[in-house]
């Protein structure tokens, strides 16, 4: 089963696969050939990428919100948050994992 590690800090969107290792390697402590996918966020929330290693080299997945934003709980003194893969669907679908309900999306008319 492919576990998930969310950073909790806000993260500059414009780091690509140096960029996001060094935060895996140096502030995550994960171990980025594990398969494990690292989730990160930007300051405003409408931003997500996900780094994975896949068997032949790293993988980013990107996504970028129209309207709302991505829910991220408190991570307390560690910065890494462990996600279920169900919870980062959910997160990726908009659904708020506190209060189970759907947070706001853009809807085509």
């Amino acid at each position: 089963m492919k576990r998930y590690f969310l950073y909790s800090e806000p993260t500059d969107m414009r780091k690509s696969f140096s960029g996001l290792s060094g935060l895996v390697n140096n502030e995550m402590e994960g171990t980025l050939s594990s398969g494990d996918g690292f989730v990160f966020i930007n300051k405003r929330r409408t931003m997500m990428k996900i780094l994975v290693w896949d068997r032949t080299g790293f993988v980013i997945y990107y996504k970028r919100l129209s309207a709302g934003t991505f829910e991220v709980s408190e991570a307390g003194e560690n910065k890494t948050i462990q996600l279920a893969g169900s919870s980062l669907l959910l997160m990726l679908e908009g659904v708020s994992l506190q209060s189970v309900r759907w947070r706001k999306r853009y809807r085509r008319a």
